[in-house]
């Protein structure tokens, strides 16, 4: 488990719990994680990106804190939630880009945490796109995508998330990377 990660869970539940006073307490104990993913997040955008990882975890966070309907079960949950909304921040942001300048998406570095082979650069919008084609076949496998990838979360942690087991996120995650390492290959 991570650092503060009892105490960030109680304060989500606190929050769940209508302590608006709890969101206050939150921010300053998650900031640095939620940069650290954002960082991880823009590591692998292309080297002139105009987001930075401050204006990523703030637009993220902010939309976070909106959906104070959400029932949040823990530390992994909302991480994940975090991750998914980074994600669609940056795929958003890469459409405007792309629509602007007519042509050439962003490209993303897969390292070998998900490519079966060597690492490649692949367009982020390309990216989306085959995980929402995973998310299609089996949404379970792109969430694990998603949260290990994306977010960054530990085999324990993504199980934690999703309530399954750290043995069939291991298998999902291993049949997910083949899928994504196929389907980015033959869409180049």
């Amino acid at each position: 488990m991570q650092p503060h990660s009892k105490e960030v869970t109680q304060l989500l539940l606190d929050w769940n719990n209508g302590d608006s006073a709890a969101v206050d307490k939150l921010m300053p104990i998650i900031y640095a994680e939620l940069r650290q993913l954002a960082a991880r997040y823009l590591k692998r955008e292309r080297s002139d990106h105009t987001l930075q990882p401050t204006a990523l975890v703030h637009e993220a966070y902010l939309k976070l804190i909106e959906h104070n309907r959400v029932n949040w079960q823990n530390r992994a949950h909302f991480f994940g939630a975090a991750a998914r909304l980074m994600r669609h921040i940056l795929v958003d942001h890469a459409r405007s880009h792309k629509a602007a300048k007519r042509g050439g998406g962003y490209k993303v570095s897969l390292t070998e945490e998900i490519a079966v082979s060597k690492p490649a650069d692949f367009d982020l919008l390309a990216l989306d796109d085959a995980l929402e084609q995973l998310a299609a076949l089996d949404e379970q496998q792109s969430r694990v995508v998603e949260l290990r990838y994306f977010g960054g979360l530990s085999i324990e942690d993504t199980a934690e998330a999703l309530m399954i087991s750290p043995a069939t996120v291991k298998r999902l995650w291993t049949t997910a990377r083949a899928w994504l390492h196929h389907q980015l290959k033959t869409s180049d």
